[in-house]
């Protein structure tokens, strides 16, 4: 990874932004194939179950921050591991605050869902392979999904909440 925050918001530069890193592995994101040779992996200090202390989150924003003015980086280009390798990565948890972060201008979240009709004719699926995911193992990718954009990951199923959101 090229950054690595630490729970007390402790900020470790490890390898050059221009470098390849191997933070990624074996994943895609939309037509991107080589996602290490195209991105800047932050890795946060947690085992996968706990919340993300303030002081993490302050520092992430203020690295995201950064990246985002000195390489112009689109919002909707702030992503997780699990959102670029839905079968081999789960982070960050469900207890990650993606909204915050989309409130910050770092990813992409959600409007109220409440009056939304969806077409009779919706794929869900292909939703989220027009987003960025790869829908090959799409039961890994739903659950993805649902822990970044719903914070929770038990269910592999598409209701027409999560459709909605998707929408």
């Amino acid at each position: 990874a090229h950054y690595v925050i630490c729970k007390d918001g402790t900020v470790h530069h490890m390898l050059n932004d221009y470098l390849r890193a191997w933070q990624a592995g074996v994943s895609s994101w939309g037509n991107d194939k080589d996602v290490n040779s195209s991105s800047i992996g932050i890795e946060l200090d947690n085992n996968g179950f706990d919340s993300f202390p303030q002081a993490q989150i302050g520092s992430l924003l203020t690295v995201l921050a950064t990246l985002k003015k000195t390489y112009n980086i689109p919002t909707a280009n702030f992503i997780g591991h699990a959102d670029i390798a839905p079968t081999r990565k789960r982070d960050p948890n469900a207890n990650f605050p993606w909204q915050l972060l989309s409130q910050n201008g770092f990813g992409l979240w959600y409007d109220d869902t409440t009056n939304i009709s969806l077409p009779k004719n919706f794929n869900g699926l292909e939703a989220l392979r027009i987003i960025g995911y790869s829908v090959k193992d799409s039961l890994a990718t739903i659950i993805a999904f649902k822990r970044h954009f719903e914070m929770q990951d038990s269910s592999n199923i598409l209701t027409c909440g999560d459709k909605k959101i998707l929408y």
